[in-house]
């Protein structure tokens, strides 16, 4: 069984003369914050209105360049640790209590301006997992290092010092190179880079951005299986392989029954993974969201034309080749240290012992967790 409780140490390794750091997730007694003094839990009750301040300081100081801060956390589910550079973030509660994080598409958001970004974790009972995201956008790099109970350390070293100049430049370049908006997805502060949006936020923020993108590539690929079989490992035991074709008229990629029958997606639903057909809902089986979920993934690594074995025909060495592809995820992965960091919803989809690409640590007896903000430990 994993501790009732983990040691978490940040370590500010950024040039701001004050890092914050906030934890929220969702215990056993519902939601969930830190305090500042980086030990005490605080569970806020339902507001009576929307948007109301949280009732006690949760915004744990870590200190300036160098310096380390340890916090105490309890087992938790769907939990962030969240950075912000010089100013603390504002949370906010609506009732339920429902936590109003912050947002990194609306222009409104009081923290909007503030140069910020999160880790991802849960502590159960049976283990802690850990990722670093670039799923909504990249602003300051993190970088984790897990120490479990008998001593073993891993790591994800995550974003050199300096990413986000070099991914703001190559998105633009890439810009420059197809016409198709990848610059808009660079949000600028008083002339100096604040985040790097994914395209899945950057179509919130800019509706329609990148309508028709992606259908050169569908197109193809709607094509190619027409005329010969797709095979999908659902890397389940009982599900195994299923096999789908395009029907006759060109439509839909089907599968057998429960498996799903997938419409042309477009650039939207493929670069969030979760809209048109790969969208769930009633009806929608496991089988066929686990089908969704490898088809998505090829489609943003631009994968499906080379070969009919999905994923476990793929290899990381021919991801983002095809010229539309999803070219934020690729430049994240190209900059990233040892290429690993969730940059799309199913960035964890792969062949079975490929090589990770979504940046995660795993243990069933953690330790302590260093986290790095700003450059790797």
């Amino acid at each position: 069984m994993t501790p009732s409780t983990l040691s978490i140490v940040v370590k500010n390794n950024t040039s701001a003369p004050q890092l914050y750091a906030f934890v929220t997730g969702t215990a056993s007694q519902g939601v969930f914050f830190l305090r500042s003094d980086g030990v005490t839990p605080y569970y806020p009750a339902s507001p009576s209105s929307t948007l109301q301040p949280l009732s006690q300081n949760c915004a744990v100081a870590v200190g300036g360049p160098g310096q380390s801060r340890t916090l105490t956390v309890p087992q938790l589910a769907g939990a962030r640790i969240w950075f912000s550079q010089a100013k603390p973030l504002t949370f906010l509660l609506n009732p339920g209590p429902a936590v109003v994080e912050p947002s990194s598409t609306n222009a409104a958001d009081p923290n909007y301006g503030v140069q910020w970004a999160f880790c991802e974790f849960t502590l159960n009972t049976s283990e802690l997992y850990v990722n670093v995201s670039y799923v909504d956008f990249f602003s300051i790099p993190v970088s984790l290092q897990l120490e479990n109970g008998a001593g073993k350390v891993t790591s994800v070293p995550g974003m050199p010092k300096g990413a986000l100049d070099s991914i703001c430049t190559q998105l633009k370049a890439q810009a420059a190179k197809d016409g198709a908006g990848w610059d808009k997805l660079v949000v600028q502060s008083g002339g100096s880079n604040l985040r790097a949006l994914s395209p899945n936020s950057g179509s919130v923020m800019f509706p329609g951005l990148f309508d028709g993108y992606y259908q050169p590539y569908v197109d193809a690929v709607w094509n190619k299986y027409q005329a010969a079989d797709l095979t999908v490992n659902t890397q389940f035991q009982d599900w195994g392989n299923v096999v789908g074709r395009v029907d006759a008229a060109g439509k839909n990629l089907v599968f057998p029954s429960g498996y799903g029958s997938f419409a042309k997606p477009a650039a939207v639903d493929i670069f969030s993974c979760d809209s048109g057909p790969f969208a769930g809902g009633s009806g929608v089986t496991a089988q066929q969201l686990n089908v969704g979920a490898r088809l998505a993934a090829a489609l943003n690594r631009s994968t499906l034309l080379n070969g009919g074995q999905q994923p476990e025909g793929e290899d990381v060495g021919q991801y983002y080749t095809d010229k539309v592809t999803n070219h934020y995820s690729r430049i994240c992965h190209a900059v990233s240290v040892g290429g690993r960091g969730y940059a799309f919803p199913y960035d964890d989809v792969g062949k079975t012992g490929g090589v990770d690409q979504s940046g995660f640590l795993s243990d069933g007896d953690p330790k302590v967790l260093t986290i790095g903000v700003g450059a790797p430990l």
